[in-house]
């Protein structure tokens, strides 16, 4: 398909120009094209194949940008991107100094409000509606969240809030379960043309304003009619919830069928009150593979073409993903008091093979990182042993319930930390840059990263040997390096460092696999006649205070090594202690800047950020060099 009609779309205004006909031309070659683009580049496809007709359908009813249209998470938002002045750099997409995944602030006036994460544009919908005003301005707002993002809690204070405020907000439920779909039928057409019919709505407005003018028994009219209405909706449609949180509810609608989108869209675009239009959608619509298997075609690959990529040579080491999974697995069957949750991230965190051998000791509490923490505390208070395998960057939003729930209460929760670093193309909002310094700073927890898929076993049955302190496990998205599958574990002293190489010039503190870095580096020095000390610091926190005691009179050089900030990260733990302890010697940190790293493979990122060996050398030649 040549995508000849979509060429000519420079901004949503060219919508407006075009019939019914054409705009299913669109529909069908947005989603030829996305399907072409994606499979070649990488990046999410399932997700954004599912709203078509609705991205489409919001762009030519709404007046974008002056009505703003809130998107939630940003993957479903590819259409979007297409249909804004995207088109040319769109094989760009998660590429290098490219478009964004998601959406950017900065990358167009189209995106009203960044989104990475989930369940955020109810929140952001009402913050523009209540600036809107109170500024006195004239415009609508449309919020689009995901059936899965309904999970997290910020999704329902948000509907609360809204429902209390009263202001217009549109808030559109992407439904891609088809949970409802006996619902979908001639009946309820008939039903959703009615209610969302203007002439319905006036009708309505009027029998309310001429019950309330009449001289008797006003609350008795009005309680009788919300009465019946209530109860015909209970009957009739799902969404009495909404309505009770002060949300008009209409739907579920067919969000396949672009007729019918439109015209609901059109006749509710005006209603001044919060409304929650109820949208279904097949996830992957347009490609047969990925609307059968809409979780394996989430995102795909470069070049996968919608076929598997057959591996040329076998993988030296699992990932750390891998090595999660497989470790859960042998936990669970050696100790019975183990269970395991996860956020939403069953396929990412590696927790499939668990979630089938252990079905009634999984938990999946959906998008809700803190209820995950929280929930997590009450298993502990009943010894019930709970590991959490949730993305570094997302825990982020459980940081007060790991501080109050957790660790002020002495219970001992296991955080896998998966994806901690830099992860490539899913750029700033996915990095797990801050885990280390959020985790530093709650007291009692024990901060730990393995330098390989052995250390990650040691890790995980030290800190279930121990039940007085919360212990987190951070591990990037990448190779483990080396796993036995038939190791033993080993519990390790808990603060306890390794010394890998010895040496006499410079001491080299790295943590987690950065560590092999390290030593590659020290045997390209070595051959300069430069001697370094490769220390792996499995423990951030506690540090080993003992080893950092020799160093005082051993080193007049030190550099710590690690894949997160350093602005509260590992090094500035190291520099506090040895300035506390009169240390005369320079210290460098290397890690990730105080800044927001944008998206790229990770190789790229790396040698960005100064995190590969050959950065690294010349920042420590620089290092050795000055102190001469």
């Amino acid at each position: 398909m040549s995508a000849k009609l979509l060429k000519t779309i420079q901004s949503p205004a060219d919508l407006k120009e075009l019939n019914l006909d054409e705009l299913h031309t669109i529909c069908d070659e947005l989603r030829q094209h996305i399907i072409e683009t994606i499979t070649q580049t990488g990046g999410h496809l399932a997700p954004t194949l599912g709203v078509i007709e609705l991205t489409v359908a919001l762009h030519y009813i709404f007046e974008a940008p002056k009505d703003k249209i809130v998107w939630d998470v940003g993957h479903q938002a590819y259409a979007h991107k297409l249909l804004t002045g995207r088109l040319e750099q769109f094989p760009t997409i998660r590429q290098f100094k490219g478009l964004s995944g998601f959406l950017k602030r900065n990358e167009s006036e189209y995106d009203v409000f960044g989104a990475g994460h989930a369940s955020t544009s109810i929140s952001a919908g009402l913050g523009i509606a209540v600036a809107r005003d109170h500024n006195g301005d004239n415009f609508r707002v449309a919020s689009i969240i995901g059936d899965g993002s309904m999970s997290g809690g910020l999704a329902f204070e948000g509907i609360n809030n809204a429902g209390h405020l009263r202001k217009q907000l549109l808030v559109i439920l992407n439904d891609n379960e088809m949970s409802i779909s006996p619902n979908v039928g001639a009946m309820h057409h008939y039903l959703t043309r009615i209610v969302t019919n203007p002439v319905y709505n006036r009708i309505r407005d009027e029998i309310w304003n001429i019950t309330g003018k009449l001289p008797y028994g006003k609350k008795i009219s009005r309680s009788v009619i919300r009465k019946i209405e209530e109860s015909i909706k209970s009957l009739l449609v799902p969404g009495i919830l909404f309505d009770e949180l002060g949300f008009r509810y209409m739907g579920p609608i067919d969000g396949h069928n672009l007729d019918e989108v439109v015209h609901t869209l059109n006749n509710i675009k005006d209603i001044k009150t919060p409304i929650l239009l109820h949208v279904l959608t097949k996830k992957g619509k347009g490609l047969s593979k990925a609307e059968n298997d809409p979780v394996n075609f989430h995102g795909v690959k470069p070049s996968e073409k919608n076929e598997p990529v057959k591996e040329e040579k076998p993988v030296s080491a699992p990932s750390f993903q891998s090595v999660f999974g497989y470790l859960a697995c042998e936990v669970a069957r050696n100790q019975n008091e183990t269970v395991c949750i996860t956020a939403a991230m069953r396929e990412g965190t590696g927790l499939v093979p668990y979630a089938k051998e252990f079905p009634d000791r999984y938990y999946d509490v959906g998008i809700a990182e803190g209820h995950a923490v929280t929930f997590a505390g009450g298993l502990l208070t009943e010894k019930v042993r709970p590991i959490l395998a949730i993305y570094s960057s997302f825990l982020k939003r459980a940081f007060d319930h790991m501080v109050h729930d957790i660790a002020t209460q002495h219970l001992p929760a296991i955080f896998c930390l998966d994806r901690s670093g830099l992860v490539g193309e899913d750029g700033p909002t996915h990095h797990g840059t801050l885990d280390i310094a959020y985790m530093r700073c709650i007291q009692d927890m024990v901060v730990s990263a393995p330098k390989n898929g052995n250390e990650f076993r040691h890790l995980l049955y030290t800190a279930l040997n121990q039940s007085k302190k919360p212990f987190s496990i951070r591990y990037p998205k990448n190779s483990s390096v080396e796993f036995d599958e038939n190791g033993q574990a080993e519990l390790l002293p808990i603060g306890s460092w390794e010394v890998m190489s010895r040496g006499s010039d410079i001491a080299l503190l790295a943590v987690g696999p950065l560590v092999y870095t390290a030593l590659e580096i020290g045997k390209t020095l070595a051959k300069e006649g430069i001697q370094c000390e490769i220390v792996n610091c499995r423990f951030i926190k506690p540090m080993d205070t003992q080893y950092l005691a020799s160093i005082v009179s051993k080193f007049s050089k030190v550099i710590t090594i690690e894949e997160g900030s350093i602005t509260g990260g590992f090094g500035d733990g190291v520099a506090s202690w040895l300035l506390e302890n009169n240390y005369q010697g320079s210290l460098k940190r290397i890690g990730l800047p105080d800044e927001f790293i944008e998206h790229g493979s990770r190789d790229e990122l790396l040698d960005l950020v100064g995190l590969t060996a050959t950065k690294m050398m010349e920042t420590i030649r620089m290092q050795l060099s000055d102190s001469k």
